[in-house]
């Protein structure tokens, strides 16, 4: 937060040259608990740099932290900062207790979505050959990884299912586009497994736990285990 007694010259864009106008980004950037977009950047400035500019800054910004261990990335929501993935070997030791990765069904289900979507709960239970468990897709939903797009027009109009600008954040990518190739369907899940951080994984874990123990007196009927 800059203090009521900044400096009027360091507020005003016609005064502030672009190593201020990057310390204000930088600072915003690094105190946001959410991604910034550029239009979200541009209110630091009453919106009288424009979005190339304000880009342009960004990505000197990018340059300037690139010996760091800390990054400036873009992502599907907008820009954030955030550790280099081989700075987790490091920042593992601060958590060494490591809770297990989510379960073969949870990843085989988000894998199906996110490289088939739009799909039902039909086409999920087709491609995996089993009943989709109801927890597994709340789970999802819950976290803000899957929602409701639209229906299908068939037989009792079933919901389409897609992955969220959340999911791409969360797995550090700016569009689907990112996500690892497959040279067939199979790949999946290796593919997206390879592209959820593990501490993404644990923490999904561990929700997954708690879920299956709220749900524990309702079961889902005919569905797989969890």
């Amino acid at each position: 937060m800059i203090p009521p007694a900044a400096p009027a010259a360091f507020l005003r864009q016609e005064t502030m040259n672009s190593s201020d106008a990057k310390r204000v980004l930088e600072t915003a950037l690094i105190c946001s608990p959410q991604p910034l977009s550029v239009r979200e950047l541009r209110v630091l400035f009453n919106d009288e740099l424009g979005a190339d500019t304000v880009k342009a800054l960004l990505q000197a910004l990018q340059l300037e932290w690139t010996q760091r261990g800390v990054e400036l990335v873009q992502v599907a929501s907008g820009w954030r900062f955030q550790s280099r993935p081989q700075m987790r070997e490091y920042l593992d030791r601060l958590h060494p207790e490591k809770p297990p990765r989510y379960t073969r069904a949870t990843l085989e289900t988000l894998a199906i979505i996110a490289y088939r979507q739009p799909v039902t709960r039909g086409d999920i239970e087709d491609i995996r050959g089993v009943t989709v468990n109801s927890l597994i897709i709340k789970q999802l939903e819950d976290r803000g990884w899957v929602e409701v797009i639209g229906h299908r027009e068939a037989p009792g109009r079933p919901a389409l299912f897609a992955t969220t600008r959340q999911f791409l954040d969360d797995l550090g990518l700016e569009s689907l586009d990112q996500l690892p190739l497959l040279e067939n369907p199979t790949q999946a899940m290796a593919g997206l497994e390879a592209a959820v951080p593990e501490a993404v994984q644990a923490e999904l874990a561990m929700e997954e736990a708690d879920a299956s123990t709220d749900g524990a007196a309702m079961p889902d009927p005919n569905s797989e285990s969890t």
